[in-house]
């Protein structure tokens, strides 16, 4: 189960696909940057996704909403760059404390047609200094689920400052993360000496970081190719490493980190030491009740591998088929060199041809979208819904344990309700 597999086939699918748009990436990422707002292009479906995917807020304002294109709009009636313009104009009016508006782009050929990049900057001039205005793509035609961020962060480094001469040598931290989890790395980090840790996205629009060849980046998200690439182009150095997920994840991720810096071997051991036992500690306490189970990964998230790579590795679990939307071998390297071997990777998907799959392998909890768990549920078998894993604080060694249980939780809920005598 442990024995590396350090050059796994990949087959690649090619058919209709089951996966949220990009969008719904605003769920999250609105309640990461305090002071931001995302205003979505769009129609009402987006407006109806959006909402859906958040709940309901009763007792605060959220920071999103949509520009819905009327009919007016669609016919060529209006001009889409006045309308656009009033409705910024209002919205700031009503929302003076917002200080980085995204204009975010949708599938509708209406909404691909208009030039949200120029009129971003056309509106940042009229709104300067008290709001920067961003725009990027999350339609559903370009992005899946995750990709939003990924875009939405490229963005925010394609609009961010250049260093200051000579700066000392920093590490960003790229990925959303729960706060939680973000105060638990930096103290980790400044424990191992490492000075300057900044993290993006970031909680306040002001603390948007500069960027330059000073600057090393470890992802905290395997997703943020785009993030990545102009990270890079800003002259930034990704340090290569697995995902923070787990005990052995985390403990690979951190040490990645403390090379780059010049970490001394000894101190590595001694700082993250605590962490690993509790991890460790944590995870074993779902060991018996996981290991030997078989999982099915439906593509979704693009968490999947290191995902698979924590269960396969820290719960001795069995991962019968790994879909993902798509690979960036690259960003993923650490990790597939530590999947089991033999594993069945698929790149995109065709998801009639997939459910085939997953209805001959009978695993013994699959893991999917929200739009495939009923149905599956209904069939059988054991789902454990994607979108969750997005939304829970999984990263580092104290979430290690509630990762574990997060699998564990449909299996015992499966067996509580056949329990249950029938009636």
């Amino acid at each position: 189960m442990n024995a590396p597999c350090t050059t796994p086939a990949v087959a690649h699918e090619s058919g209709q696909r089951e996966v949220f748009c990009g969008l719904t990436s605003i769920v999250w990422l609105h309640r990461k940057i305090r002071d931001a707002f995302f205003l979505v292009v769009g129609s009402r479906t987006c407006a109806h996704l959006i909402q859906s995917a958040a709940g309901v807020m009763i007792f605060a304002e959220p920071r999103f909403a949509t520009a819905i294109l009327e009919e007016r709009d669609l016919a060529g009636i209006a001009d889409i760059d006045d309308e656009l313009d009033r409705v910024v104009a209002r919205l700031l009016e009503r929302r003076p404390d917002i200080k980085l508006l995204f204009l975010v782009g949708s599938c509708p050929s209406e909404v691909i047609k208009i030039d949200l990049k120029r009129a971003a900057a056309r509106q940042s001039r009229r709104h300067a200094p008290s709001v920067r205005i961003l725009s990027y793509s999350g339609s559903g035609i370009e992005t899946t689920f995750t990709q939003g961020e990924d875009a939405c962060l490229a963005a925010i480094v394609a609009d961010a400052p250049a260093e200051p001469a000579k700066t000392e040598p920093n590490l960003l931290v790229v990925g959303a993360l729960a706060e939680v989890v973000e105060d638990q790395f930096a103290r980790l980090f400044s424990e191992l000496g490492i000075g300057k840790v900044r993290f993006l996205p970031m909680r306040t629009a002001a603390e948007v970081p500069p960027f330059g060849s000073q600057s090393r980046f470890l992802l905290a998200q395997p997703f943020l190719g785009d993030a990545a690439r102009a990270l890079e182009e800003r002259g930034a150095r990704r340090i290569a490493a697995p995902y923070p997920l787990g005990a052995e994840g985390t403990t690979a991720w951190l040490k990645a980190a403390a090379d780059a810096f010049g970490v001394s071997a000894d101190k590595f051991a001694a700082v993250t030491a605590p962490g690993r036992a509790r991890a460790r500690q944590a995870v074993a306490r779902y060991h018996d009740r996981l290991a030997g189970k078989r999982v099915f990964f439906f593509p979704d998230s693009q968490l999947e591998i290191p995902l698979a790579r924590f269960l396969a590795r820290e719960l001795d679990m069995i991962p019968c088929e790994i879909g993902t939307p798509y690979l960036h071998r690259g960003l993923l390297a650490e990790e597939l060199k530590d999947l089991p071997p033999g594993v069945r990777i698929v790149e995109g998907q065709d998801v009639d041809a997939q459910l085939e799959r997953c209805r001959a392998e009978r695993p013994d909890l699959t893991v999917c979208g929200l739009g495939l768990a009923n149905p599956l549920e209904a069939e059988g078998l054991t789902t454990k819904w994607s979108i969750e894993l997005l939304f829970s604080p999984i990263q580092g060694y104290e979430q290690a344990g509630d990762l574990a249980e997060l699998f564990a939780r449909p299996l015992n809920r499966r067996e509580r309700l056949e329990a249950q005598p029938c009636n």
